[in-house]
């Protein structure tokens, strides 16, 4: 039984991955197991060049920042389960307890955060009725959303990124993904505010 299962391998979800994956030295962090499917093969990324991202050096390929991320996760978090080459189809159950179905196995985990790409061909049963056009986004793209409040679709289940309703800037992606990792390591702290922040002090 997962903690928590990040659905996506693109920016909101591995920042999402990130700053959980930072937080472990919290007391009330330390026993949770948390998962990403790491299935990257469609991410909007591939075709993508930086040239306007705070930290990101001018000329990076989004390409790279897929293979970085996961490489970075591994390295410093080798404690959050990286799940590749596996595409979510089914999502079943209520909060506490969901199950995640792929084209290999079915998982169950505690709360579900959905990070892939919001193309019209988003198709994770289950989810489906959530579906609803993207308010940010020009017509002719057909690009698609799932209904929220402050990135929740319902309880144990969160959005993140262009699928939450946000515009396709890497910045932005990246800034959903950490918001909501905050929101559970709220949760998981009892309701008390929380966040995760590295020091060199």
């Amino acid at each position: 039984m997962f903690d928590v299962l990040i659905l996506g391998g693109g920016v909101s979800s591995m920042s999402c991955a990130l700053v959980l994956g930072s937080a472990n030295n919290k007391p009330f962090v330390s026993n949770k197991k948390i998962g990403v499917f790491t299935h990257q093969k469609t991410s909007a990324l591939k075709e993508a060049l930086f040239n306007n991202v705070y930290g990101i050096p001018a000329g990076t390929l989004g390409a790279d920042l897929l293979k970085e991320s996961t490489g970075h996760l591994l390295e410093k978090y080798p404690h959050i389960t990286q799940i590749p080459n596996e595409k979510v189809l089914k999502i079943e159950g209520t909060a506490p307890e969901f199950a995640v179905t792929t084209n290999k196995k079915t998982y169950k985990t505690r709360i579900i955060v959905v990070g892939v790409g919001s193309a019209n061909t988003f198709a994770i049963e289950g989810l489906m009725p959530s579906v609803e056009p993207h308010q940010k986004s020009l017509p002719e793209k057909q690009r698609i959303q799932l209904k929220n409040s402050d990135h929740k679709v319902k309880e144990g289940i969160y959005v993140i990124g262009t699928l939450a309703g946000w515009r396709s800037q890497l910045a932005i992606a990246a800034g959903s993904g950490a918001a909501v990792a905050t929101d559970i390591l709220t949760l998981w702290n009892g309701g008390i505010q929380t966040h995760a922040h590295d020091s060199i002090r």
